[in-house]
């Protein structure tokens, strides 16, 4: 085109940046558009910012959105996009604030991508502030889908079950996001019973749907349910069952302690495992005391990524649980020779729109001398309601049960649930993400001090939603 002296136009570049294969080829559109003197065209800036965020440039798009005199609620859109899209929630729920203050009604699309980065960030109560920007589209299928993913995440699966039952229409993704999030949440049998639902409403499972099923009975540890299911992938559905759900059934047989028939399924797989599939091994080979098995799955997990911090830890641990503390010592050795760090355990808690950070060993919250008062006197009190520390999870060779019992006093999550006693009204909900699973001594603890201090308490780690509640956790202990 250009080499026959035909001048692109707004709807050139716009075309052209859309099929963009590189960022190289983006850098030399976006200066061909100054060149050409386009660079102020709403559709075109448009398409640059679509382009950017396409790339995981999001700080390029919004620089091409603030060179702009004005912008319309189309560039608001894409480059509120752009940040939802790139894990950065933050940025675009800024922009969002933005937008409004500039006189710009949101809809459907700045809509969904806000409850996006709603989700990303696990903010329930930002997610529900959004929600009610939704209200006047209280049909619209694809901000409801988003409404239900949002809660879902959120740890706010009552809400999402509130939305589910007053939708007109449900597509199936309506219906695999919710069974996903029952059993994100550790309601597996109420996602398997929706899942019955699904069936006799003549929706068709779609690959999403199943995984969410297989999450469920690994969950749950439905073991003939899941095996059922998973062969029922290709029969009933023509549904080639893929690598996400081969490993739900290694997640199913590991937790169960059907190690054996994981390492079986593993060899039957038509595909190479990857490294989150051994760990599962080796998470269910400590669940279940498997020294021998457990050294063989880290030894792979290594083989792919020699510098696997959690699984050298995770090792450890299993050798902990088993009194084998040469090893214990030997792993470390290894690890500081390496250079490779333990991730410390980490709790974030949300209170008065300030996010509050608590790090197991960290004394620099402001509040922690109080914390750890009120943490003592909470201790005393599930004592005496029949509290006692499980010291299995004592991953330290100390002498004595007291040095023990210290060693599990000031686990992140232990903090952050006393701080959230102290700050948050009286009944309400405290909510906790963590970065680290939950363990069990700290499971104990929680579920013991909701009963206590009448509290709903939800916590979310890298796997799933502790709902506890008058002494009992969603997940049934099995977790």
């Amino acid at each position: 085109m250009l080499c026959h002296g035909v001048t692109p136009n707004m709807f050139t570049y716009s075309s052209v940046l859309r099929a963009c294969g590189c960022v190289s080829h983006l850098v030399q559109l976006h200066s061909s558009i100054y060149k050409h003197g386009l660079e102020s065209d709403v559709f075109v800036r448009s398409a640059l910012i679509d382009a950017y965020s396409k790339w995981g440039l999001p700080q390029e798009a919004l620089c091409v959105f603030d060179e702009m005199p004005t912008g319309d609620l189309v560039v608001w859109n894409s480059v509120i996009s752009a940040f939802a899209q790139n894990s950065n929630g933050h940025e675009a729920l800024h922009l969002f604030k933005r937008m409004k203050r500039a006189g710009f009604d949101p809809e459907q699309s700045s809509l969904t991508s806000v409850l996006s980065a709603c989700t990303s960030l696990a903010l329930l109560e930002l997610g529900r502030q959004a929600h009610v920007h939704v209200f006047k589209y209280h049909q619209d299928l694809i901000l409801n889908n988003a409404l239900l993913d949002m809660y879902c995440k959120c740890g706010g699966v009552e809400d999402a079950n509130t939305i589910f039952t007053r939708m007109a229409d449900k597509d199936v993704v309506s219906w695999s996001t919710m069974i996903a999030g029952l059993a994100q949440n550790g309601y597996s049998r109420e996602a398997l019973k929706l899942f019955d639902s699904m069936k006799d409403s003549s929706t068709q499972p779609n690959y999403i749907t199943l995984l969410g099923v297989l999450f469920a009975c690994s969950h749950a540890g439905l073991v003939e349910d899941g095996w059922c299911h998973f062969r029922s992938m290709k029969k009933l559905y023509g549904i080639e069952p893929g690598r996400e759900h081969y490993a739900c059934m290694l997640d199913l047989l590991a937790r169960a302690g059907k190690l054996n028939k994981a390492v079986e399924l593993i060899n039957e797989m038509g595909f190479e495992p990857d490294g989150a599939m051994w760990r599962t091994l080796l998470d269910g080979c400590r669940a279940h005391k498997n020294v021998d098995l457990a050294m063989h799955a880290a030894e792979q997990i290594l083989k792919l990524n020699p510098q696997d911090a959690g699984s050298y830890i995770l090792l450890s641990n299993i050798y902990a649980n088993a009194g084998r503390w040469d090893d214990v010592a030997g792993i470390r050795k290894v690890m500081n020779e390496k250079g490779i760090k333990k991730q410390p355990g980490c709790s974030w808690i949300e209170v008065g729109k300030q996010i509050h950070t608590f790090v197991l060993g960290d004394g620099s919250h402001p509040q922690i001398n109080e914390i750890k008062i009120q943490l003592e006197s909470l201790i005393q009190r599930l004592v005496r309601a029949g509290y006692v520390p499980d010291l299995n999870f004592v991953l330290k060779d100390l002498e004595g049960e007291e040095q023990r019992e210290d060693s599990l006093r000031y686990h992140s999550e232990k903090l952050a649930v006393v701080f959230g006693l102290m700050n948050l009204p009286k009944g309400q909900t405290i909510r906790i993400r963590k970065n680290l699973r939950i363990c069990g001594d700290c499971h104990l603890f929680v579920k013991l001090a909701t009963k206590l201090e009448k509290r709903t308490i939800v916590i979310r780690d890298p796997i799933r939603y502790h709902h506890f509640h008058d002494g009992a956790c969603s997940c049934g202990d099995y977790w």
